[in-house]
């Protein structure tokens, strides 16, 4: 929800580049773990955990651009990085756990 907020104030030149592309990676990472949990097997729901990982490393990427391009500063950055890399330490554990069951 914290990035749909910032993306409000990105500059109307990046309403259909990086704000529509951060907002699409961000909903992307929730909207495959909730689709997984209703595949049939646990091997659909570990892809599309990985899945999901990856869409996270995409909206990291595109928050460092954003601080690159000087559209958000670095305290908001740097708090939405580790608020992603949290996300991404409970994503590697739950693909650990059901690889190993």
């Amino acid at each position: 929800m914290e990035i749909y907020n910032i993306t409000k104030d990105f500059p109307i030149g990046e309403k259909y580049r990086l704000t529509d592309q951060l907002c699409r990676a961000v909903s992307s990472i929730a909207m495959n773990i909730c689709e997984g949990t209703g595949r049939k097997s646990k091997k659909d729901f570990v892809h599309f955990l990985y899945i999901s990982r990856g869409s996270l490393q995409e909206t990291k990427y595109q928050l460092l651009l954003a601080k690159d391009l000087g559209i958000i500063n670095k305290i908001i950055h740097d708090s939405l990085d580790m608020k992603c890399s949290e996300v991404g330490k409970l994503l590697n554990a739950l693909i650990n756990r059901l690889e190993n069951e």
